[in-house]
């Protein structure tokens, strides 16, 4: 095979590589209605053993079951805490997983934070709502078959079922992280670590 020949089947690869990223990820468009309408499952483990992963030191707070419409996501290589968490999803359920209400909403991902804004004159539920019913999720793999799955979810209408430990964390040059473990609060702090160790697609 000569250089030529090389050159041009790898560039058709990367490109065959590319579109393929583009389809998996593509938006899906569900019917009206509450489509993830169940609120998320939370309980206590005090006293659960830290766990190691990587440069990291885990401290379990809470187990988490949440099963929620994926309304953004956003991939994260080098930032500083990439390492652990490389993907945030931004996640709704009961009426934030209607239709209906999102598209009265402009939603966006960013520097680790999830944020909305009115786009309609009037929404179709309470501003509180919108804050009880959505997160921004810190998603860390518990594992290389976690993370391959994390890495094919898709935006838009697609239904997710996570389950894991909420957790705060210490990596080994002093860096620490400190999960939310209420859906009311919002801002600096609100976001939920989550170490995921199972995921399903609905």
């Amino acid at each position: 095979m000569n250089w030529r020949r090389a050159v041009w089947i790898a560039l058709f690869i990367a490109v065959l590589s590319k579109a393929w990223g583009q389809w998996e990820h593509r938006a899906i468009h569900p019917a009206d209605g509450a489509i993830a309408p169940n609120e998320p499952l939370q309980a206590d483990v005090n006293g659960a053993p830290v766990i190691a992963l990587g440069r990291w030191t885990l401290t379990p707070r809470a187990t988490y079951d949440i099963t929620a419409r994926i309304l953004s996501r956003e991939d994260y290589r080098f930032d500083p805490i990439s390492d652990l968490a490389p993907l945030d999803l931004a996640l709704g359920w009961g009426p934030m997983s209607d239709n209906r209400v999102l598209e009265a909403l402009k939603i966006s991902q960013g520097a680790r934070f999830y944020s909305w804004r009115p786009v309609t004159e009037s929404l179709p539920i309470e501003l509180g709502e919108v804050t009880k019913h959505s997160a921004n999720t810190h998603a860390i793999p518990a594992n290389a078959a976690v993370a391959s799955k994390l890495a094919r979810l898709r935006l838009g209408g697609q239904v997710v079922h996570l389950t894991g430990l909420l957790v705060d964390g210490a990596r080994d040059d002093g860096m620490t992280i400190r999960t939310s473990l209420t859906r009311t609060d919002s801002g600096a702090g609100a976001c939920e670590f989550l170490l995921v160790q199972q995921v399903q697609v609905q």
